[in-house]
């Protein structure tokens, strides 16, 4: 089009009822004289818009799971070289072989629930002036360590970070009065909070006041918002009592940790959690019952009592 005067007006007459509709039509609400036509164009140019969006969204979609994906791989990449250089540093003497052991089964643990783990050592417990049970291990900021993360072992849930140095950090452990975990009770689900007690049993706190939960029944942790300070799916410990119920809105269970707190010594953090809820799949296997041995009596008669049942002649 030549830019003439006539263009320039009818520009500018075009832009003016353009405003004029948006202001009837914000006015109007639902009730706007334009939403006839509105509606119309969508009926129009819908299915085309969906159709694109349906086949760029894929697209977009796939490449930010490569991207993921290629972030994730990398991450576990350099943890995998750093817990083999931590197994390297443990050696092959006969108190290492031990260590090496526990090393293997948590990083076993860690692939079954696709948690990408540091692993560390123990190198101190809290002060002995202190009433808190707590650990320091030898892996800090400089590691990727940060405040609120899942702390565990072969066996299970360990803890959580508390406080983050440079090389060290310390650990609160699931055992302490002060520590508290969301759980979920293996198959029926039911949720609760597990507290620590020191030496003795944890205390569940189940949700369901009729919960039906019974000796030997396993829990693990239920996970938080973002992952910390706990990912989902960690092995908690077995149910040792259970109160009676006496129709509270709750019910108290009591948990043996599958975590020995006092005999600690490799432990994993962990900095990269898994992309979905493993549920049960940490969970070791249950062992099998034992079978009950059975006793088959055999009587023999005596060479008496034949000939005492022999038939006369």
């Amino acid at each position: 089009m030549r830019d003439t005067k006539e263009s320039r007006l009818l520009l500018v007459l075009l832009i003016a009822i353009a405003f004029a509709l948006i202001t009837v039509d914000i006015r109007g609400g639902k009730n706007s004289p334009v939403d006839g036509a509105r509606q119309a164009a969508a009926t129009v140019f819908g299915p085309i818009e969906n159709g694109v969006s349906s086949a760029v969204d894929p697209v977009g979609n796939a490449v930010s799971a490569i991207r993921d994906s290629g972030e994730r791989h990398d991450r576990l990449a350099a943890l995998e070289k750093e817990n083999a250089a931590l197994k390297a540093k443990l050696g092959s003497g006969d108190r290492n072989r031990s260590r090496l052991g526990q090393l293997d089964r948590m990083l076993k643990l860690a692939g079954d629930g696709q948690y990408g783990i540091k692993g560390a050592e123990v190198i101190a417990i809290g002060a002995a002036q202190g009433f808190s049970w707590t650990i320091t291990i030898d892996a800090g900021a400089n590691d990727g360590i940060k405040r609120d993360m899942t702390v565990l072992n072969a066996d299970g849930l360990v803890g959580r970070v508390t406080t983050v140095g440079p090389d060290s950090s310390t650990v609160l452990l699931a055992n302490d009065p002060d520590f508290t975990v969301g759980t979920r009770m293996e198959g029926s689900d039911e949720l609760g909070f597990a507290s620590g007690q020191g030496d003795r049993p944890l205390r569940v706190q189940l949700l369901n006041g009729k919960a039906d939960v019974k000796k030997g029944d396993r829990l693990v942790t239920f996970g938080s918002e973002a992952d910390k300070p706990f990912v989902p799916g960690v092995p908690v410990g077995v149910v040792s009592r259970v109160d009676p119920s006496g129709g509270d809105l709750t019910r108290t269970v009591y948990v043996t940790p599958f975590v020995g707190f006092t005999k600690l010594d490799i432990v994993g953090v962990v900095v990269q959690a898994p992309k979905k809820d493993p549920r049960d799949e940490v969970l070791p296997p249950k062992p099998k019952p034992t079978p009950t041995p059975t006793v088959t009596v055999t009587v023999t008669p005596s060479a008496d009592a034949t000939a005492t049942g022999r038939p006369q002649q």
